[in-house]
């Protein structure tokens, strides 16, 4: 692995170094050529305004030009201006002439082209495959090729990137293949003097150019073949070196393995080192990955996972267990002690209202009830009389309804079953919402407890008040059932429902799983839209 990391290194770097000298090289050669098309196409523009300035103060008045080698149309010579004679030469002849129209007659020239071709043949800086030529408009050259010197250059077709970019009056740089389909660099712009317009190119072959390359990825490839050479031969002789301590760690790993931390072994030697190594680092690794599972378990209070020590002298693997045991008695004894304070809370405020309801019921009731007598029996004006005994009558039926509230009189008399019955038949007397009640418990030996009732009772009642409160629903059901093994209350409403990971679920569902728990018993929500359900089951008490 690391000789294959140093010679993935080397061969990053050479590609790195290989890379940015190409780009340099590319850059500087374009660079180079630009001078030059840019010094030869200033030298050619001079000449040839230099010649057209000659040309319209000279005093001659006759066509200078063969007329018998052009067949130029009369709508060049209408036309004032340097022109591309090159077209209308019989020969196609690469030929500039100047046109001009005057009062005192027209007069016609033709410059001597070798001007222009001599500077163009100017090879300096060129190499061995370089050149600069010139294009016309109809895609055709318009100087002599170096590589194609028994051609006419008129015969020549040249409609390369670069051509067709200069006509579009975009100047450039770039690589793409010439007219003789070798990949050059080439630099582009357009001569226009008047009614001239010529493309001129300086180009130069890439194979010319990347051979330097060539040369120095041969190198690099022979640095990276030699390094790595260099780093097989320094990695065979470092592992002879460090073949003892391997053997070291493995002795001291198999002890480690089977938890015993502190013991001192001789070494030996032996055969498959290397091997054996590793079998006992991967028991060490397999050894404390389950310590760290299971101390992470029980730093997580999951006291049910199941761990066993590497070996009678696993010292860490026994204090984890010494620890998960006092864990769990701990646990046990909190969560004992919290629903002891729950119940006993709970417990302490129901007979409070236990308390408050027979007050109601036994002090303040008999009063009210001697008043009424008192009412009927002294006081003779009956309109008086009736009105009294309707505001007593009235005052009764608030103190029996608070005493029911507080603590229905029929839950101790006739238990939990009857009380629901009563409790839901008024409320379907005062609400629109349809509540239907079944009542499965034992009416004989029934073995719900005063507490279990109570809580019962309790949990209907906030159950019904959220759906009438928040639900929206039109329709409730609710089940209580009692089994040889548990007490089971089913409720239903089809309402809005709720999403129990985001919703606050507030006091009321709080306080329902809080008498839940102190009955030590289990609770299931299901809160869809439309069919909202809790199911509670609680331990028949022995």
């Amino acid at each position: 692995m690391i000789n294959s990391l140093i010679v993935l290194v080397i061969a990053l770097l050479s590609f790195s170094f290989y890379e940015q000298f190409s780009s340099v090289l590319n850059d500087r050669i374009l660079a180079q050529l630009n001078s030059i098309e840019t010094l030869e196409s200033i030298q050619i523009e001079n000449l040839i305004k230099s010649e057209w300035e000659s040309f319209k103060t000279s005093d001659e008045s006759s066509e200078n030009m063969d007329s018998a080698a052009f067949a130029l149309p009369d709508s060049i010579k209408m036309i004032s201006g340097i022109h591309d004679f090159t077209p209308y030469h019989k020969n196609k002849k690469a030929t500039i002439g100047f046109v001009l129209n005057a009062k005192k007659g027209r007069k016609i020239k033709v410059i001597d082209y070798s001007n222009i071709q001599e500077i163009l043949l100017e090879r300096t800086g060129m190499g061995e495959s370089g050149e600069t030529y010139l294009v016309g408009e109809d895609f055709r050259m318009r100087s002599e090729s170096r590589f194609f010197s028994d051609k006419k250059p008129y015969d020549i077709s040249v409609r390369t990137p670069g051509v067709i970019s200069a006509l579009k009056g975009i100047n450039g740089r770039a690589i793409f293949e010439d007219y003789r389909g070798v990949p050059v660099y080439s630099v582009y712009s357009l001569i226009q003097i008047s009614n001239l317009k010529l493309v001129i190119l300086s180009e130069i072959d890439v194979s010319e150019v990347t051979k330097p390359l060539d040369r120095l990825k041969l190198r690099l490839m022979t640095l990276t073949l030699v390094v790595f050479l260099v780093a097989v031969t320094l990695s065979l002789f470092l592992t002879r070196i460090i073949v003892d301590p391997i053997k070291n760690m493995r002795n001291s790993l198999r002890v480690m393995a089977k938890g015993d931390y502190n013991q001192h072994i001789e070494y030996k030697r032996s055969s498959k080192e290397i091997k054996e190594m590793f079998d006992a680092l991967s028991n060490l690794k397999a050894s404390l990955q389950g310590a760290v599972k299971f101390s992470e378990a029980i730093g997580n209070m999951d006291v049910k996972t199941i761990y066993e020590p590497g070996s009678a002298n696993d010292v860490l693997g026994k204090s984890l267990l010494t620890m998960r045991n006092k864990l769990i008695d701990f646990k046990n004894q909190e969560d004992n002690t919290r629903t002891m304070a729950k119940r006993l809370l709970v417990n302490g405020l129901e007979n409070e209202r236990r308390r408050l309801s027979r007050e109601l019921h036994d002090g303040v009731g008999p009063y009210l009830t001697s008043l009424k007598h008192y009412i009927e029996n002294n006081v003779e004006d009956e309109l008086k009389k009736n009105e009294m005994k309707k505001i007593v009558d009235e005052t009764i039926s608030e103190i029996r309804s608070m005493s029911n509230a507080l603590m229905p009189a029929s839950i101790d008399d006739f238990g939990i079953g009857v009380t629901l019955t009563n409790y839901i038949e008024n409320l379907n007397r005062s609400t629109s919402i349809n509540i239907e009640y079944e009542d499965l418990t034992k009416q004989e030996n029934s073995r719900i407890t005063d507490h279990q009732a109570i809580n019962l009772f309790r949990i209907s009642q906030e159950l019904i008040n959220n759906s009438l409160k928040h639900a929206k629903a039109k329709n409730i059901r609710i089940t209580l059932s009692e089994f040889d093994e548990f007490i089971s209350l089913f409720y239903f409403d089809d309402g809005i429902g709720f999403d129990i990971s985001t919703v606050k679920l507030g006091s009321g569902i709080t306080n329902i799983k809080e008498r839940v728990d102190i009955c030590n018993g289990k609770i299931t929500i299901n809160a869809l839209p439309g069919n909202t359900t809790f199911e509670i089951e609680l331990p028949v008490e022995s």
